[in-house]
């Protein structure tokens, strides 16, 4: 099989991918695997919703923050087989290490990139989605920011596969902030609540205005997410 073309002159050597499938992807596994056993076991608010997206069609489209993806896709993963999560992945030679990290966590990986190949991935992800019952988890304002802008690309996904967006958000009793987005990476023996919105299903036709009014919706809902988990945290 032959090389899949990047954006660099970098190949996927029989070395290199001996390196990233033996060294570099157990390493990385069993560094999250860590976080995620350190932890008290997260508390769910509003699994209800889970059941209610699946109720609308066999698959759907989880949005959150790109700080909150360490919990909400542990979450969505230990939902199989019931869920099946998606993962975007770079088409490059170093997105194959991702590739096969989502692959031990029992994920499917969506090989493009939002920054350079944004209509090719929206492609693959609406195959994934309607053909294959994956759910792609979308951070609406990753890979690289604006920090809590919510990106249009979950929107138009929704309109164009008639499947709901299902939005979450985590909360960490005691956590590092970390890099461009304040990555929340939990402290060992943190408690953890993870909030659960209600599906939202976009309508078929949408003007300019009807987007933004979505876009504006979607980010109060997320924040108000993160907040109620925040609240349950202090409650408790």
């Amino acid at each position: 099989m032959n090389a899949p073309l990047t954006h660099s002159s970098r190949r996927m050597t029989p070395l290199r991918r001996f390196v990233y499938r033996w060294i570099v992807v157990p390493a990385g596994s069993a560094l999250v695997r860590l976080v995620w056993g350190v932890t008290r076991q997260p508390r769910v608010i509003g699994a209800e919703n889970l059941e209610a997206a699946l109720a609308l069609a066999p698959s759907f489209i989880p949005v959150l923050w790109h700080q909150h993806q360490l919990f909400c896709a542990k979450w969505l993963l230990e939902q199989r087989p019931r869920v099946t999560a998606g993962f975007l992945v770079s088409p490059s030679v170093d997105g194959e290490i991702g590739a096969m990290l989502v692959d031990r966590f029992g994920g499917v990986a969506v090989r493009g990139s939002s920054s350079h190949t944004g209509a090719r991935a929206l492609r693959d992800y609406y195959e994934a989605l309607v053909k294959r019952a994956v759910s792609p988890i979308i951070t609406p304002d990753g890979p690289r920011g604006p920090r809590f802008v919510f990106k249009p690309g979950a929107i138009l996904l929704a309109q164009m596969s008639g499947r709901p967006m299902l939005p979450l958000a985590y909360a960490a009793s005691r956590a590092i902030l970390f890099h461009w987005d304040r990555f929340v990476i939990p402290l060992p023996f943190s408690r953890i609540v993870i909030a659960v919105g209600t599906p939202r299903t976009v309508p078929r036709t949408l003007d300019a205005a009807g987007m933004r009014q979505w876009q504006e919706d979607m980010t109060i809902e997320l924040k108000e997410l993160f907040a109620r988990a925040n609240q349950s945290l202090a409650c408790e």
